[in-house]
């Protein structure tokens, strides 16, 4: 292989560890880790969309993170049905449980306030805004690889249609690379 000055582009764990050895000799572009995202939910939220969000997300690696964050009890257990019933008819189920049982989960908060810290503190690579307004809520975004604005904008739309072949920041980077 011809020597280079920079590597970039998307890859799994073998990836990342090619780039991490090669750091110093040549550039690279960033140190991306499994995907990752994170959905903030209100009342008005369709529990099958956002567990479709969650499932699309989790089926790509074991070590992909998948999180919701809502303050509704009601919409909480409701995402948690849509997951278990969707996950029955996924090919990927075995990457899926593996990677929810490690990254992912349900978490309630106290309220929206609550969801948007936690989620400018974890920095995740997609954030989707499933809330009856979600343009009320992006100046209050700080730190988000990409944001998706409601339920029509989903994460496999950036992921395969929109935005195929992207590298975003994973890992908390987005607080420095966004």
């Amino acid at each position: 292989i011809p020597k280079v000055d920079k590597i970039l582009g998307p890859g799994n764990i073998f990836v990342v560890m090619a780039k991490r050895q090669v750091f110093g000799t040549v550039d690279i572009d960033q140190l991306p880790g499994p995907t990752e995202t994170m959905l903030i939910a209100d009342e008005s939220a369709n529990p099958a969309y956002a567990a479709a969000d969650l499932l699309a997300q989790a089926e790509h690696d074991p070590m992909a993170s998948a999180i919701l964050l809502t303050p509704s009890r009601n919409l909480a257990e409701a995402v948690q049905e849509e997951v278990d019933t969707q996950l029955k008819s996924l090919d990927r189920a075995d990457i899926i449980r593996t990677s929810l049982k490690n990254n992912g989960g349900i978490v309630l908060t106290r309220d929206i306030d609550e969801a948007l810290d936690i989620a400018n503190a974890y920095a995740s690579e997609h954030l989707c805004l499933l809330v009856r307004d979600p343009w009320a809520l992006a100046g209050r975004i700080r730190n988000a690889g990409g944001v998706f604005m409601g339920e029509s904008s989903s994460e496999a739309m950036g992921d395969y249609v929109t935005g195929p072949s992207h590298i975003m920041p994973t890992g908390g980077t987005a607080r420095f690379s966004s």
